[in-house]
């Protein structure tokens, strides 16, 4: 495969720089900034192993357990819902193992569902240790290692997807099916990409320890549709956790978007075996649907649905998302 750009339609250029703001979301910040003052939005209360959890209806069982890392052992966070062939759900920035609460009771229906908080992120270990995401990727498959988990189906979405390629790509006779989220694939191009330079430069990386920022700018700019307040608070909650800003910003300082798309082009792709469901929202200012047309001359068996909605489709279009995602999931 050529390692060229390939060159940002007026439109998607467009797009990426104004983001949608759309007006209700940004009112529901506003608000959110209103309501907790001064003192900042305060993080989401611990949990304990075994604690469960009601979340609109399903009970979730919150667990804690360790796996080995790279010389150390990682205390890994996770829920767990659910009979059936295993789901791992891999999230993205600047979320948690809840951005899948919308749809985690129908999922749960069907799979053993367990969604993970990605190491740096939530209630996982933050320790220093190794934040490439190809090496994140071995301490997942070692946390399920440990779980006794052999075959199971994924669904990754945004730089949870980045450690789902390397899953995909290393493991790929364990990988039953997977619904691949809200990730640059096979065409990039640096203007789609300002949050790295925003995420490590000096200046204004920052806004990874600053919580209500961070969705001012992520949910204020990329969502097509509103998500309900409720939510957004406890997503804003979960990354408020002390030091979270601190790991994510490791991943960014130990990657770039260009080595994560070389390294699709020149090693994961040809390695990818399971069945799977590219599934991107219909606007996703960082990701244009043009870049997704033609994937056939590079993955025959996989197939591209397009969600009605912004970059966090799966909280802004909860019915949509398993539309798409459900019947190709249950397919296996």
């Amino acid at each position: 495969m050529d390692l060229e750009y390939r060159p940002v339609s007026g439109a998607a250029l467009a797009l990426m720089r104004e983001g949608h703001n759309h007006p209700d979301m940004v009112a529901t910040l506003a608000e959110i900034v209103s309501d907790f003052g001064a003192g900042g939005v305060p993080p989401a209360p611990e949990n304990t192993d075994g604690e469960t959890e009601d979340i609109g209806g399903l009970e979730v069982t919150h667990r804690f357990v360790e796996a080995p890392g790279e010389s150390e052992s990682i205390r890994w966070h996770f829920v767990e819902a659910g009979e059936g062939p295993v789901l791992l759900l891999m999230h993205g920035i600047p979320q948690s193992w809840y951005m899948w609460q919308p749809i985690l009771a129908e999922l749960a229906k069907h799979f053993r569902c367990i969604a993970i908080d990605l190491k740096g992120y939530g209630q996982s270990d933050q320790g220093r240790g190794d934040y490439r995401h190809e090496g994140v990727a071995e301490q997942v498959v070692a946390l399920l290692d440990v779980l006794d988990i052999d075959r199971f189906n994924l669904f990754s979405h945004d730089r949870g997807t980045v450690q789902a390629d390397f899953v995909a790509a290393k493991h790929a006779d364990r990988v039953i099916r997977w619904v691949r989220g809200s990730q640059h694939l096979i065409h990039f191009h640096p203007d789609l990409a300002p949050q790295e330079l925003l995420f490590s430069d000096l200046e204004t990386r920052g806004i990874l320890q600053d919580p209500v920022k961070m969705f001012q700018w992520g949910y204020g700019r990329l969502c097509k549709h509103p998500i309900a307040k409720p939510g957004v608070v406890r997503a804003i909650q979960e990354f408020s956790r002390p030091g979270t800003g601190l790991a994510v910003e490791r991943y960014f300082q130990s990657s770039t978007f260009r080595k994560d798309w070389i390294d699709r082009r020149t090693r994961l792709i040809p390695a990818w075996k399971a069945p799977m469901l590219i599934l991107q929202g219909s606007d996703e200012p960082p990701m244009p649907v043009e870049n997704y047309e033609g994937l056939e001359a590079y993955l025959p068996d996989a197939q591209v649905e397009l969600v009605d909605g912004g970059h966090f489709y799966v909280e802004e279009n909860p019915a949509g998302t398993l539309a798409k995602a459900l019947p190709f999931l249950l397919a296996g």
